[in-house]
């Protein structure tokens, strides 16, 4: 279980230039078979995935404490990261009506798919020496395309949703991310390894690219701020993106039941 690579895959080498195509082959097949399936059936996927995900998630917990961080206390992989929210609201958005399942679906067409595209493109923190915990990050991003991907099918056959629920959601999660940096920090202590939840601890710069610099140049909060507002426009600018192809003229293949 233990098992590592004798040589880490580099990001942006041959492993994860190859891993990017072969997912964007398959959420590519998967778009046109998920396009034939009805809303209900779509629903059951979302669920499902949700599940797999929750699960993976309490056997990535065991792994970290037991492989990677066995003699510290770290809560560097606390499930509260941008990209975490995806199986929680996978399992809850079936159980949702109205706006509340509205607002679920958009938040995982906008800022979902952010957060999995830019965990894919530029993996950091993913690419690690366990065989298997390197595995468990690129799945679980893949998966979490392929729910975007889902949620983005049920939105097209609906009138338009709102943006502002979601933006108001992803505001929510973010002041709870902050409240767990924060009490990640004195809980952990000196020797510790406190989270980064967001990607917006207060107690250092950014680890992002870029991000890290404007942090250096502007200091820490300021550039949490500018962070944050700038996934929030960018979730924003694919929704309006999103929307227009949905208006666009097309042959109808599903049923909604």
């Amino acid at each position: 279980m233990g098992l590592t690579f004798t040589t880490v895959p580099a990001m942006f080498g041959t492993v994860h230039i190859l891993i990017l195509i072969a997912a964007a082959a398959l959420l590519l097949r998967l778009y046109f078979a998920f396009r034939g399936m009805t809303e209900r059936d779509l629903m059951v996927f979302l669920f499902c995935a949700g599940l797999a995900m929750i699960a993976a998630e309490v056997w990535k917990q065991w792994f970290v404490h037991e492989y990677v961080y066995p003699d510290i206390r770290s809560a560097w992989f606390f499930p509260w990261q941008l990209c975490s929210m995806a199986m929680y609201c996978c399992v809850l958005v079936p159980f949702l009506k109205g706006w509340l399942q509205d607002t679920a679906l958009v938040f995982m067409a906008t800022f979902g798919v952010i957060a999995a595209v830019f965990a894919l493109a530029v993996p950091g923190d993913m690419m690690r020496p366990q065989v298997w915990l390197f595995c468990h990050s690129f799945l679980y991003h893949i998966l979490m395309l392929a729910e975007c991907l889902v949620c983005i099918i049920i939105l097209s056959r609906r009138p338009k949703a709102s943006f502002k629920p979601a933006a108001i959601l992803y505001a929510g999660m973010a002041v709870i991310a902050e409240i767990i940096n924060v009490a990640s920090h004195y809980w952990v202590g000196e020797g510790g390894l406190a989270s980064n939840m967001f990607n917006i601890t207060p107690y250092y710069p950014s680890t992002q690219p870029v991000f890290h610099d404007i942090a250096l140049k502007i200091g820490i909060i300021p550039e949490i701020l500018l962070y944050t507002a700038l996934i929030a426009l960018g979730a924003w600018i694919l929704w309006f993106l999103e929307y227009a192809y949905m208006q666009m003229p097309k042959k109808r293949l599903w049923r909604r039941s």
